[in-house]
């Protein structure tokens, strides 16, 4: 018999990796006839199953207020523990009123205990959750000690209670060993591991004529070696290792695009970026405008792309990461059966490359060495090949929907006592 289950997060909307992965649960979870349910401060799920409430968003003005006067400081006033506390009611409140009205059985708590972007948020789920003893599953992406900015703070007592907080009515789920590892010695509480996944089982479809036409769009020919880095343009992405990774090829027809915008960091790094490539004479290109969430035109009447149609047509790509909790778009060029350059970052050395994934790697910058295999993995169609199918295939044994429909039974089952999902 399906379940009701209620997903609760700041914010369900958009692409980044929050959104993303909830949305793979809840089409697990609906394949087995459970009902899903959205409460967040910022939605675009359906609206006739959701509950939207501003204030749980981490960028509302009261919230911002807060981590002005908790972060980069050891003390805090009485107004700031006042009214942290008075706007957990309230949510606590607006939690009451989520669970009545969908009748919801579960609840499925999206980061919101183990990220202190919305303290008053995680203080009203953990309240609500001990008072009313609902089974509750919490998936934590970034835990608050793996981000300096959270390292210096006034409110120890509160991250200490709330992210997470420690309960026999909640299951802990971790995306990386390393996650879990620190969650049980911080916290002394145990983890279910369940990593970052795709589809492997529905392989993308061909590219179509909509798609081919990417590269014209973008003044790219049809011999260009198109090099795609889809991350955002921040410093732990490490954009500069590809700029220096396209140079030293040394070779006109190698073009370096960037599928993502600068987001909220500023963009020093982005001139910075720019500066270096024109010195190096690479031509990059930041392509973001042409790159949305979906296919359309523009008010010009321009074509727009997706991520998927930018991979369909790139020969390589590049993910020079410093730092990921995961790596969804490693798996994304796994998953479009491209090669990869990956710096290897800690959750890569851990949690992936010992499955034997064929990549090119580095170790924090470029070697004469790796130039050559990434030169070979060009020139080598054999070879190329050979590596991509490979890595498909590891995938569908370790990153795929089975993992996750295995791993949500038995966190369903621990929780309902149900033999089956």
């Amino acid at each position: 018999m399906g379940r009701r289950i209620g997903f609760v997060s700041t914010r369900f909307a958009g692409t980044d990796g929050v959104s993303l992965e909830s949305a793979k649960w809840a089409q697990v979870l609906w394949h087995y006839e459970h009902f899903s349910f959205w409460y967040g401060g910022r939605l675009d799920r359906d609206p006739n199953a959701s509950m939207l409430v501003p204030e749980a968003c981490f960028a509302h003005a009261d919230n911002v207020w807060i981590n002005e006067r908790v972060f980069g400081q050891f003390t805090r006033t009485p107004e700031v523990t006042k009214r942290v506390f008075e706007q957990s009611e309230f949510l606590k409140a607006t939690l009451y009123e989520f669970v009545k009205r969908f009748e919801i059985e579960i609840l499925i708590v999206e980061n919101a205990l183990c990220i202190p972007m919305q303290i008053p948020l995680g203080v009203a789920l953990t309240h609500f959750i001990t008072e009313t003893g609902i089974p509750t599953i919490a998936h934590h992406h970034d835990f608050y000690w793996e981000r300096t900015r959270f390292s210096v703070n006034a409110i120890s007592d509160v991250l200490d209670m709330a992210f997470p907080p420690t309960s026999t009515a909640i299951q802990h789920v971790t995306i990386n060993t390393l996650a879990q590892e620190q969650l049980a010695m911080r916290k002394g509480d145990s983890s279910i591991l369940i990593p970052n996944v795709l589809d492997f089982e529905q392989p993308p479809p061909d590219p179509d004529e909509y798609a081919a036409q990417f590269r014209s769009d973008l003044g790219l020919s049809p011999d260009d070696i198109v090099f795609l880095q889809p991350t955002r343009v921040v410093p732990r992405k490490g954009i500069e290792h590809s700029i220096d990774l396209v140079a030293r090829l040394n070779d006109p027809r190698c073009k370096l695009i960037i599928s993502h915008e600068s987001g909220d960091e500023g963009d020093e790094y982005l001139r910075a970026l720019k500066e270096m490539a024109e010195q190096e004479g690479v031509d990059l290109r930041f392509v973001h405008t042409h790159v949305r969430e979906v296919r359309s035109l523009d008010a010009e009447g321009h074509r727009r792309y997706t991520l998927a149609d930018a991979y369909s047509q790139a020969d390589f790509i590049t993910y020079p990461s410093l730092y990921e909790g995961f790596g969804n778009a490693l798996l994304e060029a796994f998953y479009y059966r491209k090669p990869v350059l990956v710096n290897r970052y800690a959750i890569f050395v851990s949690d992936i490359e010992p499955k034997g994934f064929r990549t090119v790697t580095m170790d924090g910058y470029l070697t004469r060495d790796v130039v050559q295999h990434v030169r070979r993995v060009i020139n080598e169609p054999d070879y190329r090949n050979e590596m991509v199918t490979h890595n498909y295939e590891l995938c569908k044994a370790f990153f795929s929907y089975t993992v996750l429909r295995r791993r949500l039974r038995v966190l369903i089952t621990n929780i309902t006592g149900m033999e089956n999902l």
